[in-house]
């Protein structure tokens, strides 16, 4: 290996540059990835959802006028329902909100301690609008435990008549 001006380099490593691993896909294709990525009607939302409908309740979608658009809104219990994403929100519970992501380690620390700011805010708006906030983690979305007891902590919050 010459490591004079010009080298060539094997193809295991043609990723590395300056000490760093680069992107192993194009720019074009990560843009692809990333947009794939849903912010509503997400696999574990869908099965909040599923779940809450089976248990009698009723709720609105991603109401615009409420901060953080609620991924469930009872208006009429003026309660908000979250479903958070492990990774994205950082679920203390499992593997997936402990995770820390190795390449690029200053920008996502970064991006998910602005992502957890950013919940808090919303949910500090809500409680000061006079809404009750609950938070269910993608990964309790699959228990049927915990999906009963959102449905019974839904339905123990008096319903307001009109004009409350």
């Amino acid at each position: 290996m010459n490591l004079g001006g010009s080298w060539l380099v094997s193809p295991w490593m043609a990723g590395f540059h300056g000490g760093r691993m680069a992107d192993s896909v194009s720019p074009k294709l990560r843009s692809e990835n990333m947009a794939r990525i849903r912010s509503k009607d997400t696999a574990p939302e869908l099965m909040v959802r599923r779940a809450l409908h089976a248990a009698g309740l009723r709720y609105c979608l991603h109401r615009r006028g409420l901060p953080g658009r609620p991924d469930l809104v009872f208006p009429s219990r003026r309660l908000c329902v979250f479903v958070h994403g492990c990774f994205w929100q950082g679920c203390s519970r499992c593997i997936d909100g402990k995770r820390t992501v190795k390449s690029n380690n200053a920008y996502w620390v970064a991006k998910l301690a602005g992502n957890k700011a950013r919940d808090a805010r919303h949910a500090a708006a809500l409680d000061a609008a006079g809404w009750r906030v609950l938070i269910l983690w993608e990964c309790q979305a699959g228990e049927a435990e915990a999906l009963t007891g959102l449905a019974a902590a839904i339905k123990a919050v008096p319903a307001l008549r009109r004009g409350d």
